[in-house]
């Protein structure tokens, strides 16, 4: 049920609750299955990771206004990229269509296999999102000149020292979302982003 803003996971709006209830009364529904990204974060000196989930995405992002960040980030232990930015996105199918869309990243439909890394106003133009496997590890490292980050994982947002690491990877379990019969992704596209609509009339 859409309450909020957007709403790409929302099968229905709010004005359209006793549809809902009635649909899931007498079971008129599918069950559709949505990838989890699991975090271990390294603290300084830990010998055992903090663990986490998300189903949208991981954000990596300066703690100060005025100094960015340099970020280097590996795939399965190769080196992949490293740049100067004011964060980066580590987002799932899900996930997609949400912060890492805002700021120039793909949509991917669900269950695809893949997951995003999207950059944050990077301080280079050759620096672009990039779609990869969902299999492979992530191992994100971060320096700063205050010397702190934020994390945030689904929106819960923490500060880190900068020697902190994570690593991010696809869960060995995943969501399960309430789907109406017959309502495909790109319907959902095709309604929220008003996709073919014409805006002549």
């Amino acid at each position: 049920m859409n309450m909020g803003h957007v709403g790409f996971l929302a099968e229905f709006e709010s004005f359209q609750i006793d549809e809902a209830i009635r649909r899931v009364a007498t079971h008129d529904y599918s069950i559709d299955e949505r990838m989890i990204a699991h975090v271990d974060v390294w603290l300084p000196g830990a010998t055992k990771p903090i663990e986490d989930w998300a189903l949208n995405d991981i954000t990596l992002e300066r703690a100060d206004r005025g100094k960015m960040v340099e970020l280097s980030i590996r795939v399965d232990d190769v080196e992949m990229n490293s740049f100067g930015a004011d964060g980066v996105i580590v987002s799932t199918p899900t996930g997609s269509t949400a912060y890492s869309l805002s700021v120039g990243g793909p949509i991917m439909v669900p269950h695809s296999n893949t997951v995003v890394i999207t950059p944050v106003a990077p301080h280079s133009l050759n620096v672009r999102p990039i779609v990869i496997r969902d299999d492979w590890e992530i191992t994100l490292d971060v320096e700063s000149r205050s010397h702190n980050f934020l994390v945030a994982i689904d929106g819960r947002s923490e500060t880190c020292k900068e020697t902190t690491q994570l690593t991010i990877r696809r869960a060995d379990y995943s969501v399960k979302v309430v789907k109406r019969f017959n309502h495909i992704f790109f319907d959902t596209l095709r309604s929220k982003m008003m996709w073919g609509a014409d805006g002549r009339r």
